[in-house]
């Protein structure tokens, strides 16, 4: 069976699949609970609260207070799932997160929603762009960005299997599937190669991974062999997938709902300049400046970070 799903996928919604996963982590084992910020609706840990409303704290609008007692219940052998905005979830509680979880390696999952500028209209105080450079730096801390509802369930699942301070970032409302199956070999710092290719490659994370496939559609139609690479994992990024796109292609793009400085880009920019370099490099994102404020479409198609830009850039970098 095709593993992938990109012409007229479904879109679902991932704050639901991540609620979804919690409830079923919440069945098998005693020990997981959750946290929210007056936002449990939104995060959708009412799934949870609904069954087991003893196991799940709404702090209020306090998200700092909410890390340092997710610490606490880590450290005391609970397994917390703290869910948030992205943007509150990594600036608002930088401090907390430093000093509180992963100074002490404590075994918090974290849970950002509404990444990048998928909160639209909200402007630039909901708008996530520098949550995973903001994280990045972390010692302790694993990343990861997943591409759909499938995905976002693995990821949610995983990160209760692997010890230590784990954060997820995903969007609001729905995103496009791009998997047929949970059966792809989902593993924590291992990217998946969405299609083969050799003439140009794409990175990307989050909803971009679908764009790139449309893109890698369209591109294919005019002769142009691109490889997609879904790299779900920030961090610790898949190093071997990188290099192997320096060598077997003419070179690569990244793709991220996120400014271009600190996050996946940079990740991949960082693993190119130590391995010789790529033929060509190219990120795309948001570039250093508050987003603009619109539909989403509109935002994505503004920065070129949808298919069609993707596709433009490939075939500016191609010299087609």
């Amino acid at each position: 069976m095709n593993k992938f799903a990109i012409i007229g996928s479904e879109a679902r919604s991932t704050t639901e699949a991540f609620g979804k996963a919690l409830l079923e982590l919440a069945d098998q084992h005693p020990e997981v609970c959750a946290l929210s910020a007056d936002l449990a609706g939104s995060v959708k840990v009412t799934i949870m609260q609904k069954k087991y409303p003893e196991r799940v704290f709404d702090v209020g609008i306090a998200e700092q207070n909410m890390m340092s007692m997710a610490a606490g219940l880590a450290l005391g052998g609970l397994v917390p799932f703290a869910a948030t905005f992205s943007v509150f979830a990594s600036l608002r509680d930088l401090d907390q997160i430093h000093t509180d979880i992963c100074y002490q390696n404590a075994n918090v999952k974290m849970l950002g929603s509404h990444g990048g500028t998928s909160f639209s209209q909200a402007g630039s105080t909901h708008h996530a762009l520098e949550d995973i450079a903001a994280l990045r730096g972390m010692a302790n801390l694993t990343i990861i960005c997943p591409a759909d509802y499938i995905e976002t369930q693995l990821a949610t699942k995983a990160v209760y299997e692997k010890f230590g301070p784990m954060y997820i970032r995903i969007n609001r409302g729905t995103d496009y599937d791009v998997y047929n199956t949970y059966d792809y070999g989902f593993t924590i710092g291992k990217a998946v190669r969405m299609s083969e290719g050799t003439d140009f490659t794409v990175i990307a994370c989050g909803s971009m991974v679908y764009q790139a496939l449309i893109a890698a559609e369209s591109l294919k139609k005019k002769g142009v062999s691109l490889r997609v690479v879904n790299m779900h994992t920030i961090k610790p990024i898949d190093k071997d997938e990188i290099i192997a796109a320096m060598k077997e292609t003419g070179g690569i793009i990244t793709a991220e709902d996120h400014n271009v400085i600190g996050a996946l880009g940079s990740a991949v920019a960082e693993v190119v300049a130590e391995n010789g370099g790529a033929k060509k490099f190219k990120r795309l994102g948001i570039p250093d400046e508050f987003s603009i404020i619109g539909a989403r479409k509109d935002i994505l198609a503004h920065y070129e970070i949808d298919a069609a830009g993707i596709e433009r850039n490939v075939l500016e970098l191609l010299g087609k």
